[in-house]
This record gives structure tokens, sequence and C-alpha cells, in this order.
């Protein structure tokens, strides 16, 4: 709610600024008032869209009328280029640059005031990560940057959804039988674990040398090289195979070898595909590198598919491998997020070594720019819980109040707060919207007729009215119903305001230009009185239900639930 609050004002002091803009243009264009204004325009742009990326949408309304407006100045055969260019540059800087640079600026603050680690750090890259003082910095400064044969290292996946996660594997194995009666190898379970834990350690190896420790110096592992990956604390080989995934039955078993099937032998070779490489040499790196682990005999890539296994796989997430010919996706890339040199060939040491932390004290900052565009690119794309909340709503529930989202409860009574709008002036403003459309219409069609019911000027504004309120409802409102996230009531309000708004100029329209008699003029001038009176009367009705500010009776809340839909809370006693 407090977002959207100061959405919608940023969203109308936008609209508000490009008007004033639009009348120092007839008057004094490029005069310190027209500046003013023009840049304002594009400064409240751009903090609409640093409260929420829904902002956007009122901004393209704003440069898609100023576009319109600039064309219009583009055929002034009064004005001479040089005055037209100028024009043009002006609107370029003030709505394009100077939203631009504000938008970095906030985020170069945000960024260079938020520089430890917080709570929710894990949907970043290991990389944005290792950059916050704290959290996983603290643990991986100055651990080696390339990765050897001997590396102990854990992977995380990049995509990290549903959550992010390591490459896991336990002592637990694949049930013999599924609950659909298909088999399985009943190897090693190998998963993605949505937590730190010893058991996400592997241990790089050569395929053609048997030590599992770093050598000195130590052999970088590079692009197209083929590997062997060593669970750290049951030494068993990452292995998949041509037998189905439990959950994925398109796609290969991912597990670590156990020798107990002689029909069954190894396949445990894995060439590193480094995504981000710039040469076919690249060394492989620590949190730098993004990486692909390609099945040598299968051509399989190890990839995350996502799924929670059942219980018999402790609710972990299911990692399978995925043919090539299915094509790139993040899923399929990884990252050394904490790596080590191995130096213990003993497997009891190396089980101590694992559960120490490695620790140095070398920083790996990323640039403000990388971190920036890492930052808007998961801001976008990640989403939260996908299940049902008890108060979402789909868009088709907001225009006709089907629906309610109940705040507070006081603790003792039976006072309480609801987003709950008022259906007057909800149902008035819808109407607005579709008179104004049918009026806008039959104007059009009786220009076309060359029959002007309305002076130029009268109509150019009806114009702009209709497109900076009606469009303005519009924009921020028929998106919703393309958007795959959880919605609710308060996301129609910056849609609705626009609405409202549309609604005085409806009624001074009819008032001036369709009401042409006295006797018309007192009839709809009584008709708004009662409106509004109505308004009023609902307001005051409903008010216990906005404000929280008085306990009613179950008989009264009973009285106010008008429609079935509306969540009202009643206590049972």
């Amino acid at each position: 709610m407090l977002l959207e609050s100061v959405l919608i004002f940023f969203n109308l002091l936008a609209v508000l600024s490009y008007l004033k803009f639009a009348n120092s243009q007839k008057q004094r264009p490029f005069s310190l008032r027209w500046w003013f204004w023009l840049t304002l325009t594009g400064m409240a742009c751009s903090c609409a869209v640093g409260v929420k990326y829904v902002g956007v949408f009122t901004y393209l309304l704003v440069l898609a009328v100023a576009g319109v407006h600039a064309w219009h100045l583009i055929g002034d055969r009064t004005l001479s280029h040089v005055r037209v260019l100028c024009h043009l540059l002006a609107r370029v800087a003030a709505l394009l640059v100077v939203p631009a640079l504000m938008y970095l600026l906030f985020f170069y603050v945000h960024l260079t005031l938020v520089y430890r680690s917080g709570p929710h750090d894990q949907i970043m890259s290991s990389a944005f990560q290792a950059s916050l003082e704290g959290g996983l910095a603290r643990i991986t400064q100055g651990q080696p940057l390339e990765v050897a044969y001997g590396s102990q290292v854990t992977l995380k996946n990049v995509f990290g959804k549903p959550v992010p996660c390591w490459l896991h594997s336990h002592q637990s194995t694949y049930p013999m039988i599924y609950e659909n009666g298909r088999g399985s190898s009943h190897q090693q379970q190998v998963t993605c674990y949505p937590f730190k834990d010893v058991n996400n350690w592997w241990i790089v190896k050569d395929p053609g040398r048997h030590p599992l420790v770093v050598s000195s110096p130590p052999r970088p592992v590079r692009h197209g090289d083929v590997v062997q990956l060593v669970h750290g604390m049951t030494t068993r080989f990452l292995n998949t195979h041509d037998v189905a995934a439990p959950l994925s039955p398109h796609s290969q078993e991912v597990s670590c070898y156990v020798d107990y099937n002689i029909s069954m032998p190894s396949q445990n070779l894995w060439r590193l595909d480094i995504v981000n490489r710039e040469s076919d040499t690249e060394v492989w790196k620590t949190i730098l590198s993004e990486v692909r682990l390609v099945h040598v005999n299968t051509s399989a890539v190890l990839k995350l598919s996502g799924a929670h296994l059942p219980d018999w796989g402790f609710r972990q997430l299911e990692v399978v491998g995925e043919k090539l010919s299915r094509g790139y996706h993040e899923s399929m890339v990884w990252n050394v997020e904490e790596h080590r040199y191995g130096k213990s060939q003993e497997q009891k040491e190396r089980e101590l070594e694992l559960h120490s932390p490695a620790q140095m004290d070398v920083s790996r900052n990323l640039s403000f720019m990388a971190r920036f565009l890492e930052l808007q690119w998961r801001m976008l794309m990640v989403k939260s819980d996908d299940s049902e909340h008890k108060y979402s709503s789909s868009p088709l529930d907001w225009v006709t109040l089907d629906t309610s989202i109940a705040y507070w409860l006081h603790p003792r009574t039976s006072a309480q707060i609801h987003l709950l709008g008022n259906v007057v002036i909800w149902a008035s403003a819808g109407l607005a919207t579709a008179v104004y459309a049918l009026l806008f219409f039959w104007y059009l069609l009786r220009r076309r007729r060359c029959i002007w019911d309305l002076s130029e000027d009268c109509w150019l504004r009806w114009v702009l009215a209709g497109a900076l309120c009606a469009g303005g409802w519009a924009v921020n409102y028929l998106p919703f119903f393309l958007m795959e996230k959880t919605l609710f009531l308060y996301h129609y309000l910056p849609a609705l305001t626009f609405q409202i708004l549309l609604l005085p100029v409806v009624l001074q329209h009819v008032a001036d230009h369709l009401c042409r008699s006295p006797l018309l003029r007192s009839v709809f001038g009584s008709l708004v009185v009662a409106w509004y009176s109505c308004a009023c009367h609902v307001f005051n009705t409903l008010r216990p239900l906005t404000y929280g500010d008085r306990s009613l009776s179950p008989g009264e809340l009973k009285a106010l639930r008008w429609k079935d839909s509306w969540d009202i809370l009643i206590r049972k006693y």
C-alpha cells in the first residue's frame, strides 16, 4: 500500500508537470518556467519507475503524448529548422537523458549505502554476494582464483530457481523402484541443496592421475578439459548414464557411482565448458567463471530441473543430465562459490579439511554497472512464492470491486482495517470511462462527416484528457492480464486514480456541451449533488472498515458485507 501511494504521487506529478509544460509551450517556449516543468516531468517519471517497475507504464504514456506533440511541432512551418531541432533535443535531454541519469543515481546511492550482506543475498550471483561486506565475502575473500586439479569446490547453480542451491550428494541412494513402477540405478543420490553444507564440497580430479591434492605448482583447469568430480565426504564420482531421472523421465539420472553392479559401469568423465570465456584457453576461475559440465559419454549437460524430490530425497531439488539438443538455459550453468586447494590425500584428514573454513584477505569487487545490471535483472525475473494467497485476485475482480484485503484486526474487539473501495466512486469512474469512449467515437464519426460539434481547441483538450486519463487507466491496468504473478486489489489503485481523474472531465463536458437548456443544467446539477451525497454516505458507512476507529457488532459487520466475496472478519465469541 505504501509503495502504491508513492507511485500514484509520482505518476500524477509527471502528468501535471507535462500539462504545465504544454501550456508554457504555447506561451513562452524555452523560458525558465518551460524548462522547469519539462525537466520535472522527466524527474517524476524516473521517480515513478524507481518506486516500482510498473511506473514505466505511465512513463511510456507521457513519452507517447510528448512524441505526438513533437511530431506536430515538426510540421509547424512557422518554426525554423534550428528551432525545431532545439525543441527535439530539449525533449530528448529532459525526458530520456535526465530520467536515465536519475535512475542510475538512485542505485548508485543505494549500492553505496547498502554495502553489507543481508538476509536475501542468496538470490544474487556469487560474484555480487562476494562484493558485499560480511556474509559470503567473509568466506570467499582471498580464495585461490584459478581452479586447479585437486581443488575442493562448491558448485552453485546460476539459475537460482526455485531457490538458490548447491550441487550436493549424501550416502542415501535412489530407491530401487519408484512410486510409478519405474526402476532406478540404485546409485548414491545427487541433488541440489538450498543450504550450505559440508556435503556440497567436490574435488576436481584429473582422470589420468590418482592424487586428490593440488600439485606444486598448481595445474589450472581450462575450458575444454575433461575432469572427474569426486564427492568430498563419500569419495564417490559424479556419474550419469542412460537411466531416466526420478521426476524428469525425458532426462538422465545423475548419481554418484557405487560399484556394486558390474552391468552398469561408471561413466564419470565431464568436459568443462566455460560459457562466459574470453578465449578457448580460458582458465576456470572461482566465482567469475560460469561453466557447463558436459558428460563425455552421452553429451548430456548437468542441469537443475527445479523439481522437489519426494521424502526419500529429503525434498531436495532434482539434478538431471539434459541433452545438448534441448538448447541452452541458465539452469545448466554453475559457478564455483567456495574454493580451496586440497592438501590432504587421506580421507579422514580431508574430511577435517572440508569442515574448516577457507579465508584469506584478498577482495574481489564488481563494478557499479555490473552490480546495477544484475540487480535490475533479478528484480525483473525473481518471483515470490507461487502459492495462492488468501487475498489474491484477478484483474477482472478489481473493476467490479469483487475483492477486498483484510489488513488488521484488533486483538480483543471487532475493530478492523480493510482495503475496500467506495462502491459509488468505483462504479462512477468505470461509467465515466465508458461514457468518454462513446462520446469520443461519436464525435470522431461526426467530424468525419464534417459536422463540428466542438471547436478545435475544445476537441484537442478532449482528446488530450482522454489520452492521459483513459490512456493512463489502460496502460496501468491491462498489462496485469499478462503478468504471471500473485496479484492483489492494490495493484489496481494507480489505474483507478487515472479513471477518477477522468470523472470530472466527463461531468464538465456534459454540463458545458450537452446540457444546452437551463432546465437540463438544473437537472444535471441536482444529479451531481445526489451522486456526491451518495458517495459521502457510502464513505461514512464503510468508514469503520477503512480506519478501524470503532468496533462493530456481528450484525453490523454482516450488514456491511454488501458482496459475498468481501472477506469481513467476524469474531466467534
